[in-house]
């Protein structure tokens, strides 16, 4: 059994796929914990390009309202807040205050911390998680960051989720390859966004 974190931006929709297949592949074999970083924090002081700005934006505001369902709730509110919201703002692409709405509604929270999306007393808050991620990376890196029994890695990105038969073997391989002294990273080219229902047909 492994405990496992993974750091992820709520808007980030290469998080909310890894996130789900985590979910749903860890079962009772381990002991799994979403965390909270921030696209916008890490992309501070940086020049964005046009296409990226809106996400950063996005960002800033969600960030601010899991940081106060977090304050108030503590952490074990921030999953069931994620995935009702991940749900709406990526499957259902409804709107950010919309999603934000319903999402709090869903995971049993007040609506009153719909006013958390533009209360810039909640951005120490965001910054604080996601240096917290980042001090678990041991550098700098974007969304989703897993930590694997103290071994992090930035991914796993999941450009659909994987083929239900699979799922738990790509888990098994991450937390070898988590585990295994030495090694340090793995990746190839991709692009997105991703998809979010995975071919079952896939060998």
């Amino acid at each position: 059994m492994a405990d496992i974190d993974l750091y992820v931006d709520p808007v980030c929709p290469f998080a909310w796929v890894a996130a789900q297949w985590l979910l749903d592949s860890a079962g009772a074999d381990h002991v799994v914990t979403l965390r909270q970083m921030s696209l916008a924090v890490l992309n501070g002081g940086r020049d964005v390009d046009a296409d990226h700005a809106p996400m950063m934006t996005r960002s800033r505001r969600i960030g601010r309202v899991f940081a106060a369902a977090v304050e108030q709730d503590g952490q074990a509110a921030f999953a069931p807040l994620y995935l009702a919201l991940g749900l709406r703002l990526h499957e259902r692409a409804q709107h950010v205050d919309d999603a934000v709405a319903a999402a709090l509604d869903a995971a049993g929270h007040d609506r009153t911390l719909l006013e958390s999306l533009d209360d810039a007393r909640y951005d120490a808050a965001v910054a604080r998680a996601h240096h917290a991620s980042q001090t678990a990376l041991g550098g700098s890196g974007g969304s989703p960051i897993i930590s694997i029994d103290g071994h992090a890695f930035g991914g796993p990105v999941l450009t659909e989720p994987p083929p239900a038969r699979h799922a738990p073997e790509l888990l098994d391989a991450i937390v070898t390859a988590a585990t295994t002294p030495g090694f340090a990273a793995l990746q190839r080219p991709y692009h997105g966004p991703p998809t979010f229902v995975g071919n079952e047909e896939q060998p």
